[in-house]
Parts: C-alpha cells; structure tokens; sequence
C-alpha cells in the first residue's frame, strides 16, 4: 500500500534458538520481513545470547552489514567481568553500537542480582540504549532512577498497566508492540504516555511479524502515530544520548 508508513522492526534474531530448536537464517528474515512491509531493522544473535558473545556478535554484525540491518550486541549477564571486557571491545570498534540487547531471564539472571545492575549502569554511563527481554514488572523497577533509554522487547497486554506506571515517570522507558495484542492496548500506552513511547518489535521470524504489522496498522492510533510507532521511535532510540 502506497500510504503505509516506514516499518523497522526493533526485535529481529538470527540463529539457532536453543528451547524450540528453530533456526533463523538471514534469508528467511528477509523474506517475512518483505512479505510484512518491513524495510529492516535491528538484529541480535542468539549465540550470544545462548553460548559465545563475541563471536555471536561478531556474526550479528556481518547480518546487519550485509542486509543494511542496525546491529544489537548481546552482553552475558552471567559473566559480568567478560561483558565489561566486551563493552569495551564493542565500544572501541569503528562503529559502536547505539543499543545493546539484555536476556535476563534466558541467561538466568535476576535483575535484583549485582551482575544485572552492575551491566545496565556501565550502559547507562555509555550512553547505550538498553533492549531488554524480561517480565516488565521484575526488569522495570531494576532500571528506574537512572535516566536509562530502555525498550521493553516482552511486555505483555496483561502488564500494560504495570508498563505505564513506570513509563509516567521514565521518559526513557519504552515498549515493543509484539505483545501488545489486548484490546487498545496500543491506544492505551499512547494516550497515557504517547505514541513515542511505542516501538514496532515482531521478533522475527519466532512471532507472528505479520500480525504485529497488522495489529498496528489497524489500530485506532493516527496515522502520524502509527508512523512514530512503526519507525521514527526506534530511530529516535538509536541516535547518540545527549
């Protein structure tokens, strides 16, 4: 359709995803991406999330360059002394990441532990936006008070009020819209805290992509916000913090 706005996908992961044995293959995301509208988006590599972060980022970056895709590294939780060394790694490359994606709850980290805080501050003084997976009510409050610029990759419309709680007084604070499927919660999160607060996550190609597209583009939200959703959001999140 020729009136449909830019469309990134904030939530794309390529590997071997090690609880459903998937595989995600570069190619295959670029086809759903097509077939949804999607123009590109972010990408995280599940083996560094699962077992080697460098060279599971390393590979992320090669898909993002050879797609035209944002890379999101992956810093293990489990090993906060390895993800200092690989910050910095990352950090000293020529092109230093905008976002760095978290996996409490893959990695088995909780957010209460001083490895979580520990990482998250490291990004915060960095200047990185944070892509967090995670129960919103348990990684949220982690991350209050520190002026971080965070996206919630799995709230669910269940948590939708727990979500704006913490988003009314976090500028910062943002949702994906992957999971977002309950009657107006997308219209909900922009009337109580706006439509910049909401960006397009499809997790593709382990979610529905094409139903998380529909849902936005479907939805009672202008088309100025449905744009800010769809994209212009998640542009915002990966230029340099002031």
């Amino acid at each position: 359709m020729t009136d449909t706005p830019l469309l990134l996908d904030c939530d794309i992961l390529v590997g071997h995803e090690v609880t459903t044995g998937r595989w995600s293959k570069p190619e295959k995301v670029r086809e759903v991406l097509d077939a949804s509208g999607i123009s590109g988006g972010v990408v995280s590599a599940l083996r560094a999330v699962h077992f080697d972060v460098p060279s599971g980022n390393d590979e992320a970056r090669k898909v993002a360059d050879g797609n035209g895709w944002t890379l999101c590294p992956v810093l293990d939780l489990r090993d906060p002394l390895g993800a200092e060394k690989e910050l910095e790694r990352l950090l000293a490359g020529e092109a230093p990441p905008r976002a760095i994606r978290l996996a409490p709850t893959a990695q088995s980290v909780e957010p209460s532990y001083p490895s979580f805080g520990h990482i998250v501050q490291l990004l915060v003084d960095a200047g990185v936006t944070i892509f967090t997976e995670g129960d919103v009510r348990k990684v949220g409050p982690a991350l209050r008070g520190l002026g971080a610029r965070v996206v919630f990759l799995d709230t669910h419309f269940y948590y939708l009020g727990d979500f704006v709680i913490l988003a009314r007084s976090e500028p910062g604070f943002h949702t994906s819209t992957r999971m977002l499927t309950g009657p107006d919660s997308l219209e909900i999160v922009a009337a109580e805290v706006g439509a910049e607060r909401l960006v397009l996550g499809c997790r593709t190609p382990f979610h529905e992509t094409r139903s998380v597209v529909r849902r936005l583009l479907t939805s009672k939200l202008s088309p100025d916000e449905i744009a800010q959703a769809g994209s212009r959001s998640l542009e915002t999140l990966l230029e340099p913090a002031c």
